[in-house]
């Protein structure tokens, strides 16, 4: 049996809906799918606007970064889906994943908020668990 999760993406902070909803089948745990999202959110600096010779590893918006997290992640058949972002999403995921402009957020399968913060932060946590 595998650990499940959602990892939602919004269009900018938490009053905002999401975007994208992604499933994933096992290693939803934050040790595993938390530190491979974070080590692919920290490095990347969200933009308004591109310039023609940009150095900097970047997203133009939560749109540009949502399909960037797709394209990293989605590698072969199977493990990860996409499904129609909706709140009430019910997949028997082990723990979701809310990704801001600004932060991320983790829920546990209860619903239960078991980190908010920044990107940082949310390294801290996932080496931690």
């Amino acid at each position: 049996m595998g650990t499940r999760s959602l990892t939602y993406v919004y269009g900018g902070d938490r009053e905002t809906k999401p975007l994208v909803c992604m499933y994933r089948q096992f290693d939803g745990y934050p040790s595993g799918h938390g530190q491979e999202l974070i080590d692919f959110l920290k490095p990347i600096k969200l933009v308004n606007g591109l310039g023609h010779d940009e150095k900097r590893k970047v997203a133009n918006g939560m749109g540009c970064l949502a399909a960037q997290l797709i394209a990293n992640f989605k590698t072969e058949p199977g493990q990860f889906y996409l499904y129609e972002p909706g709140l009430e999403q019910d997949s028997g995921q082990d723990y979701e994943y809310h990704i801001f402009d600004h932060g991320i957020d983790v829920k546990d399968y209860y619903g239960k908020t078991i980190f908010s913060g920044d990107y940082e932060e949310f390294d801290s946590f996932c080496k931690e668990e």
